[in-house]
């Protein structure tokens, strides 16, 4: 953990990227987050919990499979990418 010194407090630049990660993901939508409130005090719903080694698997899968294809391809994936996203539907 990286700290710095600013006068006499001290900063720890990695502790927002903590609290974002750290949070469970909620919908921006008024009406489905108070549904979802709903849901969890009546015990309808469960929170939902993040599998911790599910997600170290996937970030180093990224890694690998970034290092294995080479910028051609990662361009072409892009373009794809990019055309599914602007597609008129």
């Amino acid at each position: 953990m990286e700290r710095h010194k600013l006068s006499s407090v001290q900063v720890d630049w990695d502790l927002p990227h903590k609290i974002m990660m750290s949070k469970p993901k909620r919908p921006r939508d008024t009406n489905q987050l108070a549904k979802r409130i709903v849901d969890l005090a009546t015990g309808e719903k469960q929170e939902e919990e993040v599998n911790e080694a599910r997600s170290k698997a996937g970030k180093k899968g990224a890694k690998s499979r970034l290092r294995a294809l080479t910028p051609e391809e990662r361009s072409e994936i892009a373009s794809a990418a990019a055309a599914a996203r602007w597609k008129k539907s």
